[in-house]
Order: structure tokens, then C-alpha cells, then sequence
């Protein structure tokens, strides 16, 4: 089953590396959407269905906390996991991210190995615990 992705980050840099990092974690993919903030990757949602979204959180606009917000609260987006992918590794933040609805949560920088098993682990209904 390929996997459909999007990628939320306002740096088109660190987009490109997620994008790939993800073509090295032995997963099958299907599309990679990308998205700058959290406005536009509802944007992308209401066009195309995705099966995770990776999201940093701080971005321009609509952060990625208001994004996991935002994806929480609608019936028809709630059921797609959303793994933070962020350099503020705090466990503070980690656990707040996974009380709004965030289903993992991983720190940057990752290997592939790591951003792999984060989304097998999502993707199988799995409790957000943060991995570092």
C-alpha cells in the first residue's frame, strides 16, 4: 500500500529533506504534497487525502499547533495522524502536541529508520509517544 504524505514547513529546505529522508526509509510512497504553513496544508487537505501529515510547529500563520488543532476538530480530517517533526524537543511540548491530538512526535534531526517506524507506528493506531 503506498502511503500518500504532507509535508508541512515554512523552509522548502527542510521540506526537501523530509521528502528525502522519507525516500530513504524503505516505505512505499505514493503522492508527497507539500504545504508553507498550517493555512495551506488545509488547503492541500480539502484537494487531496493524505494518509499522515508531518508538521513543524513553528511556522508563519498558522503554526503546527493550531494545524493539529485544526485537523482534530474536523470529522473528516481527524482520522489522519499527525506526526510533529520539530527541533523543540521539550518534553513539555511533546506531551502538550500529543494531549491536542498529535499521534507522534519526532525531533529533528531523524534518520529514516526513525521517521519510518514513527509513521508504521501512527499508521497502525498506535498512542503518540515521542521518540527522540
Amino acid at each position: 500500500m503506498a502511503i500518500n504524505v504532507l509535508i508541512v514547513d515554512d523552509s522548502p529546505a527542510m521540506r526537501t529533506m523530509i521528502s528525502r529522508t522519507l525516500q530513504l526509509s524503505g516505505l512505499e510512497l505514493g503522492t508527497q504534497f507539500e504545504a508553507g504553513n498550517g493555512e495551506e496544508a488545509l488547503g492541500v487537505l480539502r484537494e487531496h487525502w493524505v494518509d499522515v501529515i508531518l508538521t513543524d510547529i513553528n511556522m508563519p500563520g498558522m503554526d503546527g499547533e493550531e494545524l493539529v488543532r485544526a485537523v482534530e476538530a474536523d470529522d473528516l480530517l481527524k482520522s489522519v495522524p499527525v506526526i510533529v517533526v520539530s527541533t523543540d524537543g521539550t518534553d513539555a511540548r511533546m506531551h502538550r502536541l500529543c494531549s491536542m491530538g498529535a499521534r507522534g512526535y519526532l525531533r529533528k534531526p531523524f534518520r529514516p529508520e526513525a521517521l519510518r517506524n514513527e509513521i508504521w507506528k501512527v499508521l497502525g493506531g498506535q498512542s503518540c509517544t515521542p521518540q527522540a
